[in-house]
């Protein structure tokens, strides 16, 4: 692809997901290969430049003198060693005095609390640093060999998942042992060597070792040879690229203002659409929906609220047609109007036709909670029983399966048989599905079994239970201050719209039609965004020449898991634009990585992408350092 065709794809790739970042590394690459800006015979060559530098650097350090170059490969940035002539390949080592951080023992407390900021790889994150998390003392200086740090020092990070993050020291500061310092010899620019180190940022995560936390040492870095232009192109490089840089970041905010806005119009139609009364008024507000659904749904998360207004449509009963002569078991009629425990209208959230009663779930089946585990009492034979991670919304996952004692006299009491509502009553309070399994599995406290009578189906229930989550109608009856709970008490008090039973069974068939459509087009939207992302990748792939990695085999699941929680934080203004923040919200703020990535539904990579973001923006807060537990041995499969 060349120049011409690039800027006629240019909204493509601009559009696509990533495509402003992929924007962002051309640039990067364009200018560290010699292609950004035209090069001048008038030039000092570079060449003269770096004689220059080796002089200074030899000048009472004779081993430096003549030392032969390793020429470390970070050549790939040339396509067959094409460099602009008075340009010359060197080794980073050649450019500047190097220095690695270190630590100062926790355990002398004058070494800590002082004046002197101490950088960690974590805080480079901006082109120039200027404050740190933590500070040291002069004593801690003298005393421990830190490295001392001057304004317009460059520091590139060497540990952990901030491999290769850069910035510009603007203090006197030091570092700690997981960066590294270059002090720039003269006629090196600064700038030059950061948005250099950031350009081969993918070369050094490549050379970086030690598994879980991999990192790179000093001698790695120092080793890589970069290309090195005269210092008069270096600064006409940094002037072009931070012009660049510049429009992306402009064309970045244009693009987030234009989502924003179509947020709020998505918003404000699908609310038109579930405050609909009539049969009339939603065909009208649909019409209006579909008019607009090229607009208003671009990305997946964009599906969460069509979602939840289809349920809510069928819950006020305009997703089905009453068949004349179907009621409510007059029995139900009967409480609604006369019992102590009849719902009043406050908890009445929406109207309902006029067949249809609000009922409470004491009214419509039987509630008990499961055994408790206490391997020192229980006995019997061993059974599988399921605990609140075996329960998803709408489906159960037994490939982490348990058993305990069960004596025969308890099996009544806590098994499960089919056609059983498993409810959550702590952790995620209210998830819910329904067992269809011929097997006999028991269940813990943590879950209610909720048996459905004659008068409810138990997968209108769990179309209620979900609906009611998401809304946070259902929230009211949690209890508990900081860990929620779904109490047998409040489960009986909870209150459903309840139809007749044959209009339950009208109106999840329309419902599950609607949400398998929606499902169908998510899955494409996914799909989409791939091939948008895919294209953008190629497209610079064929101007920079750096070939683009092959999509790999799907992972197999690992024996370890994460179970640091992700907790929510500053909310952000446009929901959309933060749809992990949303789906915590949704779920009080806390769950686990595993649970948000599977709520999110798109590919880890781009999940882990937009987890970055949101933590970097505050709405997430940052993770707590891993920890991984081994995984049980799977005892009952699905």
């Amino acid at each position: 692809m060349d120049a011409q065709q690039f800027l006629a794809e240019f909204g493509h790739i601009a559009n696509a997901p990533g495509g402003i970042e992929r924007l962002r590394e051309l640039v990067l690459h364009l200018a560290v290969t010699g292609k950004l800006v035209e090069q001048n015979a008038t030039d000092e060559c570079a060449k003269e430049l770096l004689a220059r530098m080796r002089q200074y650097a030899s000048v009472g350090n004779p081993k430096k003198r003549g030392r032969a170059s390793k020429k470390v490969n970070s050549k790939q940035l040339y396509a067959d060693g094409d460099m602009p002539p008075n340009w010359v390949f060197v080794e980073l080592g050649e450019l500047g005095d190097w220095g690695a951080g270190s630590t100062p023992s926790r355990r002398n407390s004058s070494y800590y609390g002082g004046t002197i900021p101490w950088f960690k790889s974590g805080e480079l994150k901006a082109d120039y640093i200027t404050s740190s998390e933590e500070f040291v003392s002069e004593l801690a200086l003298k005393e421990c060999s830190l490295r001392l740090n001057i304004p317009g020092d460059v520091l590139i990070a060497m540990y952990g998942a901030n491999i290769g993050q850069t910035s510009i020291v603007g203090v006197k500061s030091t570092t700690n042992q997981a960066v590294c310092a270059c002090t720039p010899h003269n006629g090196l620019n600064n700038r030059f060597l950061l948005l250099t180190l950031r350009a081969i940022k993918n070369y050094f995560i490549g050379l970086g070792a030690g598994g879980a936390q991999p990192n790179i040492s000093k001698e790695k870095i120092v080793a890589t040879c970069i290309g090195l232009p005269p210092s008069e192109e270096q600064s006409r490089i940094v002037a072009k690229l931070d012009e660049l840089m510049a429009l992306c970041d402009t064309l970045e905010a244009q693009q987030q203002a234009r989502r924003e806005l179509q947020n709020k119009l998505r918003q404000s139609t699908l609310q038109a659409v579930a405050n609909a009364t009539s049969p009339h008024e939603l065909q009208t507000t649909w019409a209006r929906l579909a008019d607009n659904f090229g607009r208003l749904f671009h990305a997946p998360e964009d599906l969460i609220d069509l979602d939840q207004c289809i349920k809510q449509l069928a819950l006020k009963g305009l997703l089905s047609v009453w068949a004349e002569g179907e009621m409510v078991n007059s029995e139900i009629a009967e409480l609604t109007r006369v019992s102590t425990a009849a719902v009043p209208d406050a908890e009445m959230d929406w109207s309902i036709p006029d067949h249809w009663v609000w009922a409470r779930c004491a009214w419509l089946g039987e509630a008990r909670l499961g055994k408790m585990l206490d391997a020192a009492k229980n006995k019997g034979d061993f059974r599988p029983y399921l605990r609140n991670i075996n329960v998803r919304w709408g489906r159960f996952d037994l490939s982490d399966v348990f058993q305990m004692r069960i004596e025969k006299h308890e099996l009544s009491k806590v098994s499960v048989r089919k056609g059983d509502l498993v409810i959550c009553e702590g952790g995620e309070p209210g998830r819910a599905a329904v067992w269809s399994g011929e097997e006999e599995f028991v269940i813990q406290k943590a879950l209610h079994r909720f048996r459905c009578n004659e008068h409810v189906l138990p997968e209108y229930m769990l179309f209620c239970l979900e609906h009611d989550y998401f809304s946070g109608r259902l929230s009211r009856y949690f209890t508990g201050a900081t860990i929620k709970h779904l109490t047998g008490r409040a489960l009986a008090e909870y209150p459903i719209p309840l139809p007749p039973v044959d209009e339950q069974k009208r109106i999840l068939v329309a419902a599950h039609e609607l949400m398998h459509s929606v499902a169908t087009l998510k899955e494409r939207l996914i799909a989409g965004n791939r091939c948008a992302a895919a294209f953008a990748a190629a497209s610079v792939s064929s101007l920079t020449g750096i070939a683009i990695e092959q999509e790999e085999e799907p992972m197999k699941a690992p024996q370890t898991e994460l179970v640091a929680p992700l907790r929510l934080g500053a909310a952000p203004d446009i929901k959309a634009q933060a749809p992990l923040s949303t789906i915590l919200a949704r779920h009080h703020g806390e769950m686990s990585a595993k649970d948000l990535w599977q709520r999110f539904g798109g590919e880890i990579d781009a999940f882990y992408a937009q987890l970055k973001t949101e933590v970097a923006h505050g709405w997430i807060l940052e993770p707590a350092p891993a920890e991984m537990r081994e995984k049980p041995a799977e005892t009952v499969s699905a």
